[in-house]
């Protein structure tokens, strides 16, 4: 799979948005509605702000697992996962708050061996039963030592949109940009239990920057 966003700086599916900011904002201004000029060049640097894409530096390594997300990990428990793994794992959740940047990034190396959308709720992501009950897709990931990791876009309660670039059966390119969720969100990653995790909760991470674990 090519990285379709490479040296873009912002995502794709952020451009209509931002031409339409920038439009409004050319229109208020030609109709001297300055108050509403004002606002519109407000909103046209939050919504460049939010799609903006990022270059990062990957680190290297066969068992490393990445933030999959930038923002604050607000969860590390060890549970079952009932519906892909169907094993006892550890989830690791990253909270994406609305000034995060959203673009979505392969956590390890390995094969995509699925990818399962599933409609749901939008409650506010940072909520546990957001994991189970939210819009989300998820991703399995088979690494290169047959371990399974499962990458969980979640939706939140602004975010309505899940964006994924990547097809089951593509190779899972560690560091490598593969969706978004638009406008507020969270990523978890479930990993197998042995892996030693490299983030604590509260710790602020960067996706396809950040080691958040190092895989058995």
């Amino acid at each position: 799979m090519a990285d379709r966003a490479v040296g873009i700086p912002f995502a794709k599916e952020g451009i209509p948005f931002i031409g339409a900011a920038v439009g409004v904002t050319l229109l208020a201004g030609w109709l001297g509605w300055i108050i509403v000029a004002i606002g519109a060049v407000i909103l046209t640097l939050f919504v460049s702000w939010f799609f903006r894409n990022p270059p990062r530096v990957v680190p290297q390594g066969p068992r490393l697992v990445l933030a999959p997300g930038d923002g604050k990990v607000i969860a590390i428990e060890e549970e079952f996962e009932p519906r892909f793994i169907k094993d006892r794992c550890i989830r690791l959740t990253i909270f994406l708050n609305v000034f995060d940047v959203h673009i979505n990034r392969i956590p390890c190396e390995g094969v995509v061996e699925d990818i399962q959308y599933q409609p749901g709720l939008f409650l506010v992501a940072s909520k546990p039963d957001a994991t189970l009950r939210n819009e989300q897709n998820a991703l399995m990931i088979r690494t290169v030592q047959g371990t399974k990791v499962l990458c969980v876009q979640v939706a939140g309660l602004i975010a309505r949109r899940i964006v994924c670039w990547i097809s089951s059966g593509d190779r899972a390119v560690c560091g490598e940009r593969f969706g978004l969720i638009r406008f507020g969100s969270r990523m978890d990653t479930f990993l197998p239990i042995g892996t030693a995790v490299k983030v604590a909760v509260g710790d602020r991470v960067k996706g396809g920057e950040t080691i958040v674990g190092e895989l058995p």
